[in-house]
């Protein structure tokens, strides 16, 4: 029975090999190059796997481990129904995997793109918000909460939100208090979608945006929904003016920040273009949740 067993695990060795072509890519001498090339692998796999887990694929994920496994002990073990069901599936399967992940594999894309690598043909920093600009929404916001007016603004950062910018109008303006109000007044031709800020300028408004497929609460609506899925796709903050409670949220990197006061939002805003951590602005969050569990 053992020799048997043995004899399958050779035999799966051997035909992986074959299969994936590397049945010559053994290493009779291990040099520095091969030292490299083996971190380079192991990182990338490290950095792909601490980022599927970070996202809503992680669950898919470990189900497609899962079906991996299975098609190795039907290899291991001789099992020739399954064998026959991978062989003619692995190829439909790849292409399903691209249609899955697509949004996961798009978001990838992006975040090698605008990220951490400086690349010589990338484009240049956005500029960072101005104080004055922090002033202008931060009175505008809560302008707005007072009255209950529903707002939705978005503060575009290193990721260009042009496809969003082409769903509203043009308006290229100086960010004034004022101008946000007379944009979200009721029954304005503007007031319904979003406004586009960029380089401390109104860019756009009534712009749509992408919905989250994500749970975040029955008693949100749209407009929390539409934040949220902006800032799924994006790094932007995205400022948000419930039209029933007045209350002001902030979305960030797919989640969903309630009842900001004008400090915590200024805080964040202040800090948008920055580099701190977005570590230190987490602890904020925490903080802030813990000051009202000791209020009684």
């Amino acid at each position: 029975m053992q020799s048997a067993l043995w004899n399958n695990i050779n035999q799966f060795i051997g035909n992986a090999f074959v299969y994936f072509n590397v049945a010559d890519a053994t290493i009779n001498r291990l040099t520095f190059v091969n030292i490299i090339d083996i971190l380079i692998v192991a990182y990338f796999l490290y950095k792909v796997i601490l980022w599927i887990k970070e996202t809503r694929a992680w669950s898919l994920f470990k189900g497609i481990v899962l079906v991996l496994s299975i098609s190795s002990l039907s290899f291991l073990f001789g099992l020739t129904t399954i064998q026959w069901i991978v062989r003619h599936a692995i190829g439909a399967g790849i292409l399903a995997m691209i249609i899955i992940f697509q949004p996961e594999l798009r978001k990838a894309l992006e975040e090698l793109g605008k990220g951490r690598i400086n690349m010589p043909f990338g484009e240049s920093a956005t500029g960072a918000i101005t104080a004055a600009t922090v002033d202008e929404l931060i009175k505008a916001v809560y302008a707005m909460a007072r009255l209950k007016t529903g707002a939705l603004i978005i503060v575009e950062k290193d990721v260009k939100l042009g496809d969003l910018e082409q769903t509203g109008i043009l308006v290229d303006a100086n960010v004034s208090a004022s101008l946000l109000l007379n944009i979200f007044e009721d029954k304005t031709p503007l007031h319904d979608g979003a406004v586009l800020i960029r380089n401390n300028r109104i860019a756009a408004a009534s712009c749509i945006l992408p919905l989250t497929a994500s749970e975040i609460g029955k008693e949100l609506g749209t407009r929390h929904r539409a934040a949220v899925g902006a800032s799924e796709v994006s790094d932007a903050l995205c400022i948000i003016v419930s039209e029933e409670t007045g209350k002001v949220s902030m979305a960030r990197g797919g989640k969903l920040h309630k009842d900001l006061s004008a400090d915590e939002l200024r805080v964040v805003l202040g800090g948008a273009q920055s580099k701190e951590p977005a570590e230190k602005e987490h602890k904020r969050f925490k903080l802030r949740k813990g000051r009202k569990k000791n209020v009684k």
